[in-house]
């Protein structure tokens, strides 16, 4: 009673506002499964201005109704938080914890009947552990204005706590921690990543890229697009040098050093939400070129959150990198170019518009269905068990693996060396917002170029960091757009990992998430262009065709 309701008093608000709606074509477009034909403003006789406000009322009615076929899909967690009541398999960073990690009961139950109401004032009430707040569980239940709403969206369960998956991740990002001081052009001699190379290839449920079949040196701790495995470790989309107006830049930065969370006191005080001891960081004077994982988790501490995708959208504008085939501006059209539609300043503004959209998703995802532990978390159980203080269910083989007996041979202890004295951030691990924005930005990007061009003049940092060289190894010319795109996407993600705050499925669920989020907005915007345009085709991270 109440939808119908609803629909009476909205189309007594389309009546009132004087629009003629065409509401059958509208029923038809929300029925229909074929392609959207683009929407062309240009024909024959006048523009009359007098009619835009209920031509833009329409065609925004038409994206609505677009959107409104794709029906709320499943949102199933892995069943974590109904197996374990205390909340050990569960986000609860932030609240108040006993001695071993475990969140206060009455606490944990208010914070569970506040994700099933979603009102701001039953957050507001939690009662929090230390000072720091929750970040912004209401971003995951705030609707928006373009692409389909988050609830339209969902992702695989993650990895269950008892898992071989969770095991050979949690593994992973051990080893990320404790070779996270190696520079990548050392990757194929060092004895630390061969120890990690040689324990993950033993791990049936590692889901790592391989070569032939086995984890290498050229494959340890990438991503999972074709792209991932090309080249140096690092996208040519942190070297090559950019101009912003009229500044030119290269990409030197600075980096923290030391290891953070090793002791039972500073890993409880975290876990409670304790203030991080910011000013108390001492970072490298050295500026360098990004060239060891410690300078990726420090790059994506304190980015901006769509920075290096208007930097490599300038970068791909100084490179002279030729568009997508589609945009209907092509090189041969005189008499007029792209500027804020199908142009330079769309790009830089898109890629940001987009995130502000993914990033929704993501957080719907986090608080809302999935509510994973972050590995410092699960680093805790670890420990516990392993000490004898406690006996949690994890697989043997994250008990018996070489990874947590070279972290307590370095630290005394099992907890995950973190890159940030904070921690990870207070929202839940799945999936990871820098992956999902990444991967909604880098298809923008893929969508606006040529995926095909071959990057000119690849670059390497040598391995202090302090200069650049060439890259002459046979596979340069393999080396696109796309791939190094999706390579960017990749490493931003993964820069979380090797801060020890995120897991691999993370990064690559939220980088698929954000592909659809950013495929959903580019359709919704489809409709509003006035030039003939029919539609732009890219690869996605999957290896998939996508036209939109």
């Amino acid at each position: 009673m109440a939808s119908t309701s609803s629909r009476r008093a909205f189309l007594k608000g389309l009546g009132a506002a004087g629009v003629s709606v065409p509401l059958a074509a509208i029923a038809a477009s929300a029925a229909s499964t074929g392609k959207q034909i683009p929407d062309v403003l240009s024909g024959p006789g006048v523009l009359n201005l007098n009619a835009r406000p209920g031509q833009a009322f329409n065609k925004r009615l038409s994206a609505a109704a677009d959107d409104l076929r794709l029906k709320v899909p499943p949102q199933p967690n892995n069943g974590d938080e109904v197996r374990y009541k205390s909340g050990i398999a569960n986000y609860t960073k932030g609240f108040a914890h006993d001695s071993f990690g475990v969140v206060v009961p009455a606490v944990y139950e208010s914070y569970l009947a506040a994700v099933q109401t979603g009102k701001r004032q039953d957050f507001a009430n939690l009662p929090v552990g230390g000072t720091e707040p929750l970040v912004d569980p209401q971003a995951g239940i705030a609707f928006d204005l373009e692409a389909y709403d988050p609830s339209q969206n969902s992702i695989p369960p993650f990895a269950t706590l008892t898992s071989t998956s969770l095991a050979a991740q949690m593994i992973e990002v051990y080893w990320q921690a404790l070779t996270r001081d190696v520079p990548f052009t050392d990757y194929s001699t060092d004895a630390m990543i061969a120890a990690a190379v040689s324990e993950l290839n033993g791990l049936s449920a590692f889901v790592g890229p391989r070569i032939g079949g086995s984890v290498t040196p050229q494959t340890v701790f990438r991503g999972f697009t074709a792209g991932d495995l090309i080249g140096p470790y690092v996208s040519q989309f942190f070297l090559q040098p950019f101009t912003l107006g009229v500044m030119p830049f290269v990409g030197y930065m600075t980096t923290q050093p030391g290891d953070f969370g090793i002791k039972l006191t500073t890993w409880l005080n975290i876990q409670n939400g304790a203030p991080a001891p910011l000013e108390s960081e001492n970072p490298d004077p050295t500026l360098r070129y990004l060239r060891t994982a410690r300078d990726l988790a420090e790059y994506v501490h304190n980015d901006v959150l769509y920075q290096e995708y208007l930097l490599a959208a300038l970068m791909l504008l100084k490179m002279k990198a030729p568009l997508n085939s589609g945009n209907p501006y092509p090189p041969t059209l005189k008499s007029e170019t792209g500027f804020i539609t199908f142009g330079f300043p769309m790009l830089e503004v898109l890629v940001a518009e987009v995130i502000t959209r993914a990033i929704k998703h993501a957080w719907f995802q986090k608080w809302f269905i999935h509510r994973t532990a972050r590995p410092e978390e699960t680093a805790g159980l670890v420990h516990f068990t392993l000490t004898g203080q406690k006996s949690y269910p994890l697989d043997p083989s994250l008990l018996t693996s070489n990874a947590a007996a070279a972290v307590f041979a370095r630290n005394g202890n099992y907890f995950i060396p973190l890159s940030y004295p904070e921690g990870c951030p207070l929202h839940p691990s799945y999936p990871s917002g820098h992956a999902t924005a990444a991967g909604a930005a880098v298809t923008v990007l893929k969508w606006f170029f040529d995926e095909t061009f071959v990057v000119p003049n690849p670059l390497v940092p040598t391995s202090d960091g302090t200069g650049l060289t060439p890259y002459t190894s046979s596979d340069a010319s393999q080396m696109t757009v796309g791939g190094e795109l999706n390579k960017l996407a990749s490493n931003m993600g993964f820069g979380r990992v090797d801060a020890g705050i995120h897991w691999r499925e993370d990064i690559q669920q939220g980088m698929l998430l954000g592909e659809a989020v950013a495929v959903s907005l580019l359709r919704d915007q489809a409709h509003l262009y006035n030039e003939n345009y029919t539609g732009f085709t890219f690869t996605g991270f999957n290896g998939n065709t996508i036209t939109v």
